[in-house]
């Protein structure tokens, strides 16, 4: 398999949707879709109707008719739901999840990866979050029954992942350690998924395992990976702090600038050298985006660049088109909008990136004036109870539910619900039982601040394509035939200048 120039990134929640995955994987590229909280993104989509008609043209090919009936039975509202009307929720995640959470987990990342991959021959990739660990096993096996051909995973260290891609290609039972706060040395916390007591296949035909990657941001948590995963790493994905969504935080103890923000320093920069060594292939990402850029990678020995904001506020990206359009409306006027890297925002602990907009969950105001509720609790972190057992908590949960939980007071500051703010701004806002509709928070990198240069001359929106045709509007002319630009993406476009 060769490997591509271009990787589209994988951004959650649904931003990077199979829409988007086709457009750049037909161009000949990495289309990849974002397999974060898929779950409760197919459910949704099921109970608005199901527009167009493609999550059950998908769930017609899952191999499991069974489960595609069950899943349809639940969830699908064939006019829609009313306005004002919450949706149904996907259970919650557990160390041991429930079986019909298992069956809908593997579905839901079955039909966004076949419609990715649907009427072509493209590659496509899936992207998960080392971080949100419960719903990871079964995501994966789901994404590899409709053959993906990447995987790609960072926030964190994904050492186990590789061996779990090993065991699931031969429907064998995997298992991830979890991370526990609290946890004692004799503990093992570990979650476990095996495909056979779920779904009545054939398991005596192997998957196809797709290649590794590992989104990292040195080279010795590279090195580290490249010796001691399970299994075999395929590559690396080198993301630059300027990158959008949850970055790395700053080497040594954290310090924030005037503004409350993270301080890198050169020891946050990437020696690209010792990845060269390493002879795998790499990717760069974080403001990688122009051919020179894209030019200097390959210079600096690495395979191509990943690219994420770019892609995010194409026409095929799943941020909701009024959002999408606001912004590039701004920027069509030369109002660049402010990316803020939050220190505070996520449950997680890492820094997020949060595109600063009025009437969005970004304002003081409407964060305070949020009731606190943590209904999805896919940012929840576990933590050893008095029992010894695990628990679950969430620091954007109700304060006095955390405290209760063994949490600090201090670990709330700050702290938003980004589930429910990333899918309100994908056009999936919840409409909560006491009557508050959810606020939409959006990511972007600092990439956003050059979106014009994609944008047509008199134009005021972009496609994917315009992207891709424009990042290779300068190859080198020594590249490779498999790395010239392919048909599908050789447009007269010429991009508008920067403002």
């Amino acid at each position: 398999m060769k490997h591509p120039l271009i990787i589209q990134g994988g951004m959650g929640i649904a931003v990077s949707n199979w829409v988007l995955a086709r457009a750049v994987s037909k161009a000949g590229e990495l289309g990849v879709m974002s397999g974060t909280s898929l779950n409760s993104v197919i459910v949704r989509r099921l109970q608005d109707g199901d527009p167009g008609g493609h999550m059950r043209r998908a769930l017609a090919h899952f191999p499991d008719q069974s489960v595609s009936e069950e899943i349809l039975k639940n969830y699908f509202l064939a006019d829609g739901r009313k306005p004002g009307t919450p949706y149904k929720r996907s259970p919650l995640f557990a160390i041991k999840s429930s079986a019909a959470l298992m069956r809908l987990t593997v579905a839901s990342n079955f039909i966004e990866v076949w419609l990715a991959k649907e009427g072509h021959d493209g590659l496509v990739g899936v992207n998960l979050l080392e971080k949100i660990q419960l719903p990871n096993l079964s995501s994966l096996y789901g994404a590899m029954l409709a053959g993906v051909d990447y995987v790609l995973m960072g926030a964190g260290i994904p050492r186990e992942i590789p061996g779990a891609l090993d065991k699931l290609a031969l429907h064998q039972e995997a298992s991830l350690k979890l991370y526990v706060e609290g946890a004692q040395p004799e503990d093992e916390f570990k979650t476990f998924f095996n495909p056979q007591e779920f779904f009545k296949l054939d398991f005596s035909k192997p998957l196809k395992r797709p290649d590794f990657l590992a989104i990292v941001s040195s080279a010795t948590l590279a090195l580290s990976l490249a010796k001691k995963s399970t299994g075999k790493v395929n590559g690396f994905i080198i993301e630059h702090w300027t990158a959008g969504g949850h970055n790395a935080p700053p080497r040594g103890p954290m310090k924030l600038s005037e503004l409350g923000e993270p301080i890198y320093s050169e020891r946050d920069e990437v020696d690209f050298t010792k990845f060269a060594e390493m002879g795998l292939p790499f990717w760069l990402a974080g403001s990688s985006a122009t051919p020179d850029k894209l030019n200097e990678a390959l210079s600096l020995g690495a395979t191509g660049i990943q690219a994420g904001t770019a892609f995010a506020f194409s026409d095929e990206s799943g941020i909701a088109a009024n959002l999408k359009q606001d912004v590039l409306n701004e920027i069509v006027a030369g109002k660049i909008p402010t990316v803020f890297t939050d220190p505070l925002a996520s449950p997680s602990g890492f820094p997020f990136k949060v595109v600063q907009k009025e009437n969005t969950l970004s304002q003081e105001a409407n964060y305070l004036a949020r009731p606190r509720k943590c209904d999805l609790g896919y940012l929840r972190t576990g933590y050893r109870q008095e029992d010894g057992k695990m628990g679950l908590r969430c620091a954007a949960e109700p304060i006095e539910a955390f405290l209760k939980k063994g949490g600090k007071l201090e670990e709330t500051v700050g702290r938003k619900c980004l589930c429910n703010g990333l899918f309100s701004a994908i056009g999936m806002a919840q409409d909560q039982e006491s009557g508050y509709q959810e606020m939409e928070i959006m990511t972007a990198g600092d990439e956003i601040s050059n979106l014009a240069r994609y944008i047509p001359a008199g134009q005021k929106n972009y496609s994917a394509l315009h992207v891709i045709s424009f990042l290779k509007s300068k190859l080198q002319t020594k590249m490779t035939d498999s790395k010239k630009m392919s048909s599908s993406g050789s447009s007269t476009f010429k991009p508008q200048a920067p403002l």
